[in-house]
């Protein structure tokens, strides 16, 4: 096994035909802490998903995967920069240029691709 990588779920949830949660059991099988947020409350995998409203603080973030389309992104976008995390992972549909090129410059590196294909890849 690699580095475990500590990931912050945006747009987590317990609906379990959703992406976002089966990301959430896949990280978890590869020994990766998750951090699942979210506006709506619910349980995935074992974690409480944590209120994305009120902006928890979280160390030692590696990597955030994005669950929620653009339009719904900006109004987080300076809290996920102020996770400090190596990476953003836009999964399908969460495609954002303007975001993308904000944390390029910031040093975050960010990457479209799907976290569920990447993991199963091995290219987590």
């Amino acid at each position: 096994m690699g580095d475990t990588k500590k990931t912050v779920i945006i747009g987590a949830t317990d609906n379990p035909s959703k992406y976002a949660f089966l990301a959430a059991g896949m990280l978890k099988e590869n020994d990766h802490p998750i951090v699942p947020l979210s506006v709506h409350e619910g349980n995935v995998h074992g974690e409480i998903i944590k209120n994305l409203n009120e902006k928890p603080i979280i160390n030692d973030v590696d990597t955030v995967t994005m669950y929620i389309n653009p339009v719904h992104q900006k109004e987080w976008e300076d809290y996920i920069v102020s996770l400090h995390p190596k990476r953003v992972i836009f999964n399908p549909g969460a495609e954002n240029q303007g975001f993308t090129d904000r944390l390029k410059n910031e040093g975050i590196e960010a990457v479209e691709a799907c976290t569920l294909v990447m993991l199963r890849t091995g290219q987590y």
